[in-house]
């Protein structure tokens, strides 16, 4: 066990080294960076992209770094970062939290933060430029209030959890129990009313980074108790009952799937599938209708759930066999149902009446591959409601596998080479196993020149038309970029992924890599609007060069070549991310610019404004892409 707590250690330092900034100083928003996406693999969080958010009042203590809000719309998800458990010079003895109060201690330092936002104290306080004024402004609102039914609180610690009982110090987990509040406002009427908001927190420590790390991959199994989370088991009906295989049929209550809802949001649901949850469309207003008008039908008309699981518990109780709690559990067929009951009930409809047939698979095997691949073939039999598109998002995706061998191969102009991270981890596990030689290849392979599949999709896609999509970040735009190198089985075929594709590809990563510096970070950058101003000012280049349909191309070989940008192109994004900068606070239509840039919308309003289109036509426009723009062969 000494050994597991001495890796915990090891990726604390590589963590910490990779969110240094130029000056040696480790910078809390590169540590979010780092950690996040970990979150969105393991599903706590649907994107890697978050709201920069600091604000720190010691008087009050009260902190929160950043916030995001799900793609659904109902669950409010603030991160803070325990700055002590960041500190270089802390030495591991000093990283040991057994004691449960450590924790809420720094969980309070939020809740003392929403607490006063909600009660409209801090609105006053806070400057219309502090990025925290759009959060308070909507959490002192009817809107902000009414919008979310939970408040998910992210601990950022770099602390190992341990239990002292033993000889050395165990690893061992802390669990937070949730907790509803009662919360009361006034509506715009100035009417009193309130509701309740469920408050989830959760400790993001070693633990957890080791097993997404190292121990279990990426998925962190969802283990869903109903004895202890509802006070009831599901009665259920055993259809078939093998060595690694069970299946169960049951009746679930729409309460107890909204609940559930509520309580995971979609992580829920099947990885392959929650993309294309849409909770709009014929399918969810006819559920909507049928609750609303004919509830006891429901069950008739519905297809109902497919649900896996890789464990299960399981009990007698007069006469009826009974299911306890379901490890790894995943809704794979009848997502869409389960969020438009929950919306249905959040809108004020009464589901108390409907029920949901369920039938529940239990797989019990060891082997990842062919938990993926029966969890996968399931879903695609059984989804009928939604067109899914059988497309494969796992690291072994062919194409995947021919980048990384490119990335392995191709030396760039100055003899170094770029290290993909195929998947997560990948690079700490061989540094790793290197042993004494684990030194030189952090040096070879600096942050500057490493990127993960997610990092990938994100740098690919931005030389597009889809800014407000790469701003979603996560799943969605994973998906996309999937789908354009591998199209689904009933499309035409595959792009080719060869030397050039991969010299393009590093060269829209320079670019991206390059833009982030000019934008700066913290208090010296253009703004707080890093993440969409990227790649939004990369489509507008990107709709003028390769998607002008005209024949002209960007010169990406050129980039390539020079491994960089030239100070008239540098120059050039300077001012054009300086215009898109006020052209999203300009057209959006929400004070929440994050958010809004992910709509597309407001894509549609810049990219069509008098202000850029003038830019546009500048004589140094002119100049830029007369230089960079150039006539295909082909």
């Amino acid at each position: 066990m000494e050994v597991e707590l001495e890796e915990y250690f090891s990726i604390r330092k590589n963590i910490l080294d990779d969110s240094k900034d130029e000056t040696g100083f480790i910078n809390q928003r590169m540590i979010l960076e780092e950690i996040l996406p970990y979150m969105a693999e393991s599903k706590l969080i649907d994107s890697e992209d978050f709201n920069e958010a600091y604000t720190y009042n010691q008087r009050d203590k009260f902190k929160l770094n950043a916030f995001t809000v799900n793609e659904s719309g109902e669950r409010l998800q603030l991160f803070i970062i325990d700055e002590g458990s960041i500190d270089d010079s802390s030495n591991d003895e000093t990283l040991y939290v057994s004691l449960k109060e450590d924790y809420e201690s720094q969980f309070k330092r939020v809740s003392r933060f929403v607490a006063k936002a909600i009660k409209g104290t801090l609105i006053e306080q806070i400057q219309d430029s502090d990025p925290v004024k759009v959060l308070t402004s909507k959490l002192s609102s009817q809107e902000g209030i009414e919008q979310f039914d939970v408040i998910e609180i992210f601990l950022i610690s770099l602390t190992a959890t341990v239990s002292f009982r033993g000889h050395s110090p165990q690893p061992r987990k802390i669990h937070f129990p949730n907790q509803s509040s009662k919360v009361t406002y006034k509506d715009l009427d100035g009417k009193k009313k309130s509701k309740e908001i469920l408050f989830i927190t959760r400790v993001i420590d070693l633990n957890f980074l080791f097993n997404a790390i190292v121990s279990r991959g990426n998925r962190e199994a969802l283990e869903v108790n109903f004895k202890k989370t509802f006070g009831f088991c599901l009665d259920v009906v055993v259809a078939t009952e093998e060595k690694n295989f069970q299946s169960y049929l049951c009746v679930i209550n729409a309460d107890v799937l909204a609940d559930l809802y509520k309580s995971y949001s979609t992580r829920l649901l099947e990885k392959n599938v929650r993309s294309f949850l849409q909770f709009t469309g014929d399918v969810n207003k006819g559920i909507k209708r049928t609750i609303k008008v004919e509830p006891e039908k429901f069950i008739a008309y519905n297809n109902g759930l497919t649900i896996t699981a890789t464990g299960v518990k399981t009990s007698h109780n007069k006469k009826k066999f009974q299911i306890e709690s379901l490890s790894d559990l995943q809704i794979v067929n009848g997502g869409q149902t389960t969020a438009a009951i929950y919306f249905s009930r959040k809108d004020g409809l009464d589901v108390s009446k409907v029920k949901v047939m369920a039938k529940i698979n239990v797989i019990n095997t060891n082997d990842e591959t062919v938990l993926d691949d029966l969890i996968s073939n399931i879903s695609e039999y059984s989804n009928s409601q939604s067109r899914v598109s059988k497309v494969d998002l796992r690291a072994r995706n062919p194409q995947l596998v021919k980048f990384k061998s490119l990335s392995e191969s191709v030396i760039t102009p100055s003899g170094n080479k770029w290290y993909f991270e195929r998947a997560k981890g990948e690079f700490n596990t061989k540094v790793r196993i290197a042993g004494n030689n684990g030194a030189r290849i952090k040096k070879d392979f600096p942050p500057s020149r490493k990127f993960t599949k997610e990092m990938l999709a994100k740098y690919y896609c931005s030389w597009n038309e889809i800014p407000y999509l790469v701003k979603k970040g996560g799943e969605k735009i994973f998906r996309n970029f999937i789908e354009s190198i591998s199209p689904a089985n009933d499309e035409p075929g595959n792009i080719a992924i060869n030397r050039d594709f991969y010299e393009a590809t590093i060269a829209k990563i320079i670019m991206f890599k390059e833009l982030e510096k000019i934008y700066g970070a913290g208090p010296n950058s253009m703004g707080q609007l890093r993440s969409a101003v990227i790649p939004y000012s990369l489509s507008v280049v990107y709709l003028n060069t390769d998607g002008a349909s005209n024949g002209v191309k960007f010169d990406l070989p050129r980039i390539w070549k020079a491994e960089g940008l030239e100070d008239d192109l540098r120059e050039y994004f300077r001012a054009l991310m300086s215009l898109m900068n006020e052209l999203i606070k300009k057209y959006s239509l929400s004070e929440d610019y994050g958010e809004y840039s992910k709509k597309p919308e407001l894509w549609s309003a810049i990219k069509n404004s008098n202000e850029l289109g003038g830019f546009l036509l500048n004589e140094n426009s002119t100049k830029i892409f007369k230089k960079y723009a150039k006539v295909s062969d082909t």
